[in-house]
């Protein structure tokens, strides 16, 4: 029966799978078509590399809403590779490269056999945010002067940063039209991506970014075509090239160089990246999950290794799991596989059917989505956020970022991983710490017997060098069961531990069960943020430290005194009450803060970091919320303002209830229930006439919640009054329509 119900729930979800597959195509399109032409392979390999990787993963591998293809961590190897390898001849690297990319293929495909997915637990967190800006300034430095239409500069990363003012000095030099044309489509289709984000228009961000920038590119090379007397004025050496057939030009790869030291360190450094970034991006889309479900890191590393095998084999790139592409997927609720099924099989209609059309793109608009790409990777607002977390961490992030810069991946992410251990040497000065623990056994765990719940226990010190030995621990408990971690015994706790405990405090939340940390409270913390590292202190040594309140604290406080309400303005992970929302299925929480409660303990207002997508998809936002617990359970309801186009992805899973006596409202409102009935018996013509007067609101219940948000921002305090009052009223009339 359970198989039987798998089908049928398989088959209803195909419509929405298909939908969010073909916009996940839109954007795959571009950046395959880019990232093959940043790595000085031909065009069609990027696609080539999506569409095997979409079909073989979907089949064979162990996650459920990622998208694969070629990624951007793997440029500048790539880059490398067809480059060295070639000595010259790039078609000739190319081939090289191939090969080096099928046995890389191979080599994860071993790493998953052998069930090392856990070696992505033990790279120091800091250390990959520096690797991946690194790759970002790459990408950036070289596909700046593609963007500018110059093709030809090349160089090392930081010789290609320094060069960028004379491609401007040259661009005016040259005062052409074909120049000047070209770089004003790199240029105008930068502005785009960088402005997207703040189109509020539901029909237009339908399309995401990079695909309005490729049909803008398209649509000028029209216009020269069907309405000017000039012919199309850039050179073909700055449009794309595809086969004429595209399905009997596969080239083979070249084994010769298969004994060459220097061939061997590239299938290496492809491999390790290769795994690295799959690794980061499963997990990150594993948080993103509305279903909470866990992925199969070593299933899925043995999928992406046959498929980059197969990929090479084709003439396509390394197959790697994209977060970007990924949280685009998720953004567009896809449930399953199939998801990445269909974005390949759109790719590989997109080549059949407009394959014309794509080589009228010009190469500076797909160089303007790589530079933003590289841009997103290496923010200074990433730089910002790790130094929040502490000065050790941002040590760590430039030691990495610096030596990848100048000696490469290999030896980016070696020193990344030695200035971690020393820095932690520092910290606690001791090495023995480390040395004489780091191969005991330091983690116990056990289920007690008259609770059921289950205690771990970690000794000594936890850090990225022995969190694998945690997480395997962690991953055999149910996640909806209750969890108690304590580090009571543990002299030092680091960030990439402190960030992954608290994914599975996340996760247990959403799926019911509870998952509590105990024993930091005699710990020290240098900076507020939840995710610092964590040293025990003698008790002699703990001493108060005076916080003082920004403004908008001071008033938070002036008005929870006047209100009479409890103030709390410390910052806290906690999300338990906020997970089971159909607002929070798709977000992360970062921390809230700024709590005011009722003495009553009826109601909460606070401030709420979360975020959307992950890594350089991730979009950080904040906002004022009000959780009311009525005390008396209600039908689950969701009411938001009615979005047209926007709303199509819902329903696919909600029906927008319309009330035919009242159209003002059905327009005006999409409401949508778990009960029907239940839910139309609760929107009374009183709540109805009540939610016109006061449409601004976003309103969920779920048991005897009420989740009620204003803005898509944090309310000033008369915003937070008028929220109250809103409430009240509100509350008032649920209450009485209980009574009646």
């Amino acid at each position: 029966m359970k198989k039987e119900s798998a089908a049928k729930s398989f088959i209803y979800q195909i419509p929405q799978n298909l939908f969010s597959g073909f916009v996940v195509s839109l954007v795959a399109l571009p950046l395959g078509l880019g990232l093959a032409l940043a790595s000085n392979a031909p065009p069609i390999s990027g696609i080539i590399s999506a569409i095997i990787g979409g079909t073989v993963v979907a089949l064979l591998g162990g996650s459920q809403l990622t998208i694969t293809g070629p990624g951007n961590g793997l440029v500048v190897v790539l880059l490398s590779s067809i480059t060295i390898l070639g000595g010259g001849d790039l078609y000739q690297g190319y081939l090289y490269t191939l090969a080096a990319i099928v046995l890389s293929g191979v080599l994860m495909f071993l790493f998953g056999l052998f069930k090392l997915g856990a070696l992505g637990e033990f790279f120091p967190s800091s250390a990959l945010q520096g690797m991946l800006s690194a790759i970002g300034l790459g990408i950036l430095a070289k596909q700046f002067h593609v963007m500018l239409g110059f093709t030809d500069i090349n160089g090392s990363t930081l010789e290609l940063l320094i060069l960028i003012p004379g491609s401007f000095i040259a661009l005016f030099n040259s005062f052409t039209l074909e120049t000047i044309l070209a770089a004003s489509i790199g240029i105008v289709s930068l502005f785009i991506l960088f402005g997207y984000g703040k189109i509020r228009s539901r029909a237009l961000r339908l399309i995401p970014a990079p695909m309005w920038v490729v049909l803008l590119a398209i649509g000028l090379s029209y216009y020269f075509e069907l309405f000017s007397n000039l012919d199309y004025p850039i050179a073909s050496t700055l449009l794309i090239s595809l086969p004429e057939n595209l399905l009997s030009s596969f080239p083979f790869p070249d084994f010769n160089k298969i004994l060459d030291f220097q061939f061997l360190g590239i299938v290496l450094s492809l491999t390790l990246i290769s795994s690295i970034e799959s690794l980061l991006s499963i997990k990150a889309v594993d948080k993103l999950d509305p279903q909470k479900r866990r992925s199969n890191l070593n299933k899925d590393l043995r999928a992406l290794g046959l498929a980059s095998a197969i990929s090479g084999f084709f003439g396509g790139l390394n197959v790697v799991t994209v977060i970007a592409r990924s949280s685009v997927n998720v953004n567009n609720s896809a449930s399953n596989r199939s998801s990445n099924f269909f974005h390949a099989f759109f790719l590989l209609l997109f080549v059949i059917l407009f394959q014309n059309q794509i080589q009228k793109i010009a190469l500076p608009a797909l160089a303007a989505i790589l530079v933003y790409t590289g841009y997103k990777l290496s923010s200074p607002s990433n730089i910002l956020g790790i130094a929040r977390i502490g000065k050790e961490q941002l040590a760590i992030f430039m030691a990495t970022l610096i030596t990848t810069l100048l000696g490469g991946i290999i030896l980016g992410i070696t020193i990344g991983i030695i200035s971690a251990f020393l820095i932690h040497v520092l910290i606690n000065n001791s090495l023995l710490l480390f040395t004489r623990n780091i191969l005991k056994p330091n983690v116990l765990m056990y289920r007690e017997e008259e609770s059921g719940n289950y205690y771990v226990s970690v000794k000594n010190f936890c850090s990225f060098l022995n969190f694998y030995k945690l997480k395997k621990m962690l991953d055999e408990i149910p996640e909806n069961a209750h969890a108690i971690l304590d580090f009571s015994l543990c002299e030092f706790v680091d960030h990439t531990v402190m960030e992954g405990v608290n994914d599975y405090r996340r996760v247990f939340s959403r799926k019911g069960g509870l998952f509590e940390i105990i024993g930091l409270d005699i710990h020290l913390a240098d900076t507020e943020h939840p995710f610092a590292i964590r040293k025990v202190l003698p008790i002699k040594e703990f001493f108060a430290l005076n916080k003082n309140l920004t403004k908008r604290q001071l008033s938070l406080e002036k008005l929870s005194k006047v209100l009479n309400l409890s103030y709390n303005p410390e910052m806290s992970s906690e999300s338990k009450s906020l997970d089971h929302f159909i607002f929070f299925k798709t977000k992360l929480i970062n921390y809230q803060n700024n709590q005011l409660i009722s003495l009553e303990n009826n109601f909460s207002f606070f401030d709420l970091s979360y975020s959307e997508g992950a890594f350089i998809a991730k979009e950080d936002l904040k906002a004022s919320f009000l959780l009311i617990n009525l005390k008396e359970k209600i039908p689950s309801f969701m009411l938001d303002k009615e979005m047209f186009l926007g709303t199509i992805v819902e329903r696919f899973k909600y029906k927008d209830l319309d009330f035919k006596k009242h159209p003002v409202f059905s327009k005006r409102f999409y409401l949508s229930g778990s009960n029907e009935s239940e839910v139309r018996a609760l929107f009374d013509e009183k709540l109805i006439n009540f939610l016109i007067k006061n449409a601004d609101y976003y309103i969920e219940s779920k048991k005897s919640y009420l989740l009620i948000k204003r803005k898509d921002r944090l309310l000033s305090i008369e915003e937070i009054k008028k929220l109250l009052s809103f409430a009240t009223e509100l509350v008032l009339i649920l209450k009485n329509k209980k009574n009646e």
